[in-house]
């Protein structure tokens, strides 16, 4: 497990920067056995102290939903940070811990999307200060690999809110509202942390096979267990995405006939399955988060080939 840089420097001495910084990478692939989640609103949002700024949320909200009454402000979990473990004292890591907050998808309008969302940032070496302004939602994506060594690739419809007509992974948010309805339906209070936050990491890796199967179109039982890969956080309006690797039992041609039937698939026009190499052509035209993801996939490959 390690971290990564986005920063490259070119033969003049100059700096060059990619779209896409890895927050963490663990190219060994960790099960959910090695993951785990604090759950805290020690990990929320940070009001900004300037009030116009932060006035701009709610005015940018009431816009959008004036133009676009379907707005739904769902919650999501916010990214605050992380904690490496290492076992038995050697340097290779083996669990990770998560701190999540709670967010939702109106602030994430309002300060990420926000077209001054750079005057939300604080200046920090350390990624939770310097984003600690912003909302910061957790989005995941998964890198499938079918039995003939193919990687699964969308390429986003025209309809979607952001990046339309990129390619990306299959991938959404992990979803509050599926802890919150466990809780509702054991008549479980939101003080009962333990069970709650065994339920957070649960859907960290629950919510990642339900956006492959809703997207996709295949079936969960062709899915393997997935494995945590990394975090990558785009540079641009600073949004994180958790990535995850997949095996799949189906082969390319059968995975591409069972995308017509893909329950979310409006929300993409086609399907790809693609070589490592056309893959790597294809990151230019993928939002930043899912190029970085691209790169997580590459440093698990490496790390494989080099064991």
């Amino acid at each position: 497990m390690e971290r990564a840089e986005t920063d490259a420097v070119t033969d003049a001495g100059t700096h060059t920067f990619h779209p896409y910084k890895l927050l963490l990478s663990c190219p060994s692939g960790l099960s959910l056995s090695q993951f785990s989640v604090v759950f805290d609103e020690a990990y929320d949002r940070i009001p900004h102290p300037d009030a116009d700024l932060e006035n701009s949320i709610s005015e940018i909200w009431n816009k959008k939903i004036q133009r676009n009454t379907s707005l739904f402000n769902g919650s999501k979990f916010r990214y605050g940070g992380h904690i490496l473990c290492t076992a038995d004292g050697s340097s290779q890591e083996s669990h990770v811990c998560l701190h999540l907050g709670l967010t939702d998808y109106r602030t994430f309008v309002g300060t990420n999307l926000n077209s001054l969302w750079e005057k939300f940032l604080v200046t920090s070496e350390d990624d939770s200060v310097r984003c600690q302004h912003t909302s910061s939602p957790l989005g995941n994506g998964a890198i499938i690999e079918t039995s003939d060594k193919k990687i699964l690739v969308l390429k986003r419809s025209n309809n979607v809110g952001e990046f339309p007509g990129h390619f990306a992974f299959p991938g959404g948010h992990p979803e509050p509202e599926e802890v919150e309805r466990e809780c509702h339906q054991r008549e479980m209070k939101l003080m009962d942390s333990d069970f709650i936050t065994k339920k957070v990491s649960q859907e960290m890796f629950d919510s990642i096979i339900r956006e492959v199967v809703e997207e996709t179109g295949v079936p969960v039982t062709s899915l393997c267990q997935p494995v945590f890969i990394g975090i990558s956080r785009r540079e641009l309006n600073v949004r994180p995405a958790a990535f995850f690797f997949i095996k799949c039992a189906l082969g390319s041609n059968e995975v591409r006939e069972l995308y017509s039937s893909a329950q979310d698939g409006f929300e993409s026009t086609q399907l790809y399955t693609v070589s490592m190499m056309e893959l790597e052509n294809m990151t230019s035209k993928m939002p930043g988060c899912h190029h970085g993801g691209y790169a997580l996939y590459k440093l698990m490959v490496e790390a494989q080939e080099g064991s």
